[in-house]
C-alpha cells in the first residue's frame, strides 16, 4: 500500500466521486444487487445516514478517493441494534494493494468503539477475493442464502459472514 494513504471520514462532498467508484459494481457486476446507479443526492444522503449511526470511510491516495467502506443497519428491529452490516469498495484501479483492508480494519475499530458487538457481511458468490478478504480479517461463513438476488436474467446466492467485534453481553 501507498505511504501516501490516508484514511478519514466521509463527508457529502465525497458523494459524486463516491459513486464512481460504485458504478461499475451496479452496472457490470452482481456484487451490488442495486439495479441503477444512485443519484448523488442518494448518495448524500447515505452518507449522512452511515456517519451519525455508524461509520463512513474513505480512503485517499495522493488526494485522489481511492476506496470506501461503511456500516450500516443489519436489521430494523430494535433487538438488532447492536450488530452492523459492513461494506468495502475500492476503485479498480486501487484493488490489492491493502487498501480495502486498511478501510476494513478502521471501520471495525471504529464500529466497535460506538458500542456495536458483531459485524455482519454479505458477498454474492462466486467471488473468492471477498471470501478470502472476508476470512482474513476474521469473518466466519455463517451460511449462503441460495438463489436470494436477481440480476441481470440469473439467480445469486448471497454467503454471509460473521466478526464479533466486542463482548455481546453489553447492552
Amino acid at each position: 500500500m501507498s505511504s501516501a494513504v490516508r484514511i478519514r471520514t466521509a463527508t457529502t462532498s465525497d458523494a459524486a466521486a463516491l459513486r464512481e467508484i460504485y458504478r461499475p459494481y451496479v452496472e457490470s457486476t452482481a456484487i451490488s444487487f442495486e439495479l441503477e446507479v444512485p443519484s448523488i443526492e442518494e448518495f448524500q444522503r447515505r452518507i449522512s445516514v452511515a456517519v451519525e449511526g455508524w461509520s463512513w470511510l474513505v480512503a485517499e491516495v495522493d488526494g485522489r478517493l481511492a476506496g470506501y467502506a461503511y456500516g450500516s443497519a443489519h436489521r430494523a428491529r430494535a433487538a438488532y441494534r447492536s450488530s452492523v452490516e459492513t461494506t468495502a469498495y475500492v476503485h479498480e484501479d486501487y484493488q490489492r494493494q491493502g487498501i480495502g483492508r486498511a478501510l476494513y480494519t478502521q471501520l471495525l475499530d471504529e464500529l466497535c468503539k460506538r458500542g456495536f458487538a458483531s459485524a455482519f457481511a454479505g458477498t454474492t458468490l462466486p467471488n473468492d477475493a471477498s471470501v478470502g478478504f472476508h476470512e482474513s480479517l476474521g469473518f466466519q461463513s455463517i451460511g449462503v442464502f441460495p438463489r436470494v438476488g436477481r440480476k441481470f436474467g440469473a439467480w445469486h446466492d448471497v454467503a454471509w459472514f460473521y466478526r464479533p467485534l466486542q463482548d455481546a453481553g453489553q447492552e
